[in-house]
Order: C-alpha cells, then sequence, then structure tokens
C-alpha cells in the first residue's frame, strides 16, 4: 500500500481568525467550506497549498471531541495528518489485522473517508481516505470541494507545497513504529537521525515534546516560494518567527527553499 500526504488539518476555537491569519501570511485562498462538518459541531474551511491542502477546523458548541482537543493541547494547533491510499481494500485489512479503531468511514462521491481513532494510532488523528486513480490529480479533492473550486483558489506566489508533518511525543520512537505499522511501511531516518515515515514525496517526523505542550502534531515543513514576504507579513501581525520558522494558529510552519 502506497501512501501520500494530502492534507494537514489545524484546530482553533474561531475559525475566521485563524483563516484570516493563514490566508494572510502564506499567500493562500480558501477553496471549500464544508457543511458536512456541522453533524460534529464545526466549522471549517480547505485551502490549497500546492498540491497539497491546509484545513481549519473550529468547534461551534460545547462538548466535541475538537473542543476537547484543544483543551487537552493547550489551544490551537495540529489536529490530523490526512492521506490518499492507492488500495482500499489492503488499507481495510490493514487495519482490521492491527485491530486499529475506525473514528469516521464514509464513503461517497468517489471517496472512500477513513479517520483512525487517536487512541489506536497515538500522536494526532490519522486519517487514510482513498480515491479512484481517474480522480488523483492534484485538484481532485474531493474533501476540497473539486477540481474546479481548488483550480481557482491555488496560489504559487508565496508558497507552493507541504512536505513533511512533524508529531511530538515523550516516546518518538513508539509512536513511529505504531505508525509505520499502520500505513505499512518501512521507517527511514531523518538527517538529523529522527525516524521519519515516507508519505510520497513528503514525510511525517516524530520529534520528542519540544514546546512544553503534549504529544501531537507539532508543525509542517513548507515549501516557500517568497519566504522574506511571507516572514514581514508574519512579523507585522506579531506571529512568533525564529530560525526561519513561524508559528500560526498553535502551529510551527517551518520554510524550506
Amino acid at each position: 500500500m502506497e501512501l501520500v500526504l494530502r492534507q494537514i488539518c489545524l484546530v482553533a476555537p474561531q475559525l475566521e481568525p485563524a483563516v484570516e491569519c493563514l490566508t494572510s501570511v502564506l499567500g493562500i485562498e480558501v477553496c471549500y467550506r464544508d457543511p458536512g462538518v456541522a453533524q460534529w459541531g464545526l466549522e471549517n474551511a480547505v485551502m490549497p497549498v500546492g498540491d497539497e491542502f491546509l484545513e481549519v477546523v473550529a468547534p461551534t458548541r460545547e462538548g466535541t471531541p475538537a473542543g476537547r482537543y484543544l483543551e487537552r493541547r493547550g489551544g490551537a494547533g495540529g489536529y490530523m495528518v490526512i492521506t490518499l491510499c492507492d488500495d482500499a481494500d489492503e488499507r481495510d485489512r490493514q487495519l482490521d489485522s492491527l485491530q486499529v479503531e475506525i473514528a469516521f468511514r464514509h464513503r461517497a462521491d468517489g471517496m472512500d473517508i477513513c479517520q483512525l481513532h487517536p487512541a489506536s494510532t497515538g500522536g494526532s488523528f490519522f486519517e487514510i481516505d482513498w480515491q479512484p486513480e481517474a480522480l488523483r490529480g492534484p485538484d481532485d479533492w474531493g474533501a476540497a470541494g473539486g477540481a474546479t473550486r481548488v483550480a481557482a483558489a491555488r496560489r504559487s506566489e508565496v508558497v507552493t507545497g507541504i512536505s513533511a508533518a512533524e508529531l511530538q511525543s515523550p516516546e518518538p520512537g513508539r509512536l513511529a513504529k505504531r505508525w509505520a505499522e499502520i500505513a505499512g511501511q518501512t521507517l527511514e531516518t531523518d538527517a538529523p537521525g529522527d525516524p521519519a515515515l515516507p508519505l510520497g514525496a513528503a514525510r511525517v517526523r516524530f520529534l520528542p515534546c519540544r514546546d512544553g505542550r503534549p504529544e501531537g502534531l507539532g508543525g509542517v515543513d513548507l515549501q516557500v516560494a517568497d519566504a522574506p514576504r511571507l516572514l514581514a507579513e508574519a512579523e507585522r501581525r506579531g506571529c512568533p518567527v525564529r530560525d526561519h520558522e513561524v508559528e500560526l494558529c498553535g502551529l510551527r510552519f517551518r520554510l524550506i527553499g
């Protein structure tokens, strides 16, 4: 089974301030707001970043899983790592053999969404979706409203893609082994010597907790075309900036290129 990184999801207490921050600093645009997330007491916005996507969700009522996640991790930050697999049957066999709990499963419009429960994965929500080969172009992503919406909203002047996600944990080796087991992939070693899970041209790195927050999705690597513009806007807005890294909505964005 081959997996590629498709989308990173953040969670924030309020949606619009997070969207305004991300679009202004990263030079991206919203392509879709999914009314279907209301069933979980959420609202969202999805934004293309090169061939990948950023999503932000925010709770609209008390007692939601997203709201509890905000409380557990002490505020806004990373929420989900969403991938696309090439074989749904192999995925299902793998999950069954490992007795992985499914938090949400939905099949519609040519898309098979399979969201795994964090209690079974550790780290964060890990989603492994499937679409038929005819719907695997960079614009063909059902969760982003379809190819027409994606193409109209894609901007590449500032950022051009997402190349890595960073999961932090008190036991990064254990967490890396579990994710690799679920993905059916062999772990690699990143340049600093940390375990990394390949996801097509991207990867997930596993590191010790470094920011005083508990286990979770702590950062992403962004491919950038105009780092000075991005950093200037981040500084203008008062966002934390350090060593070619900026913090937006509780998530560290490391600038590459």
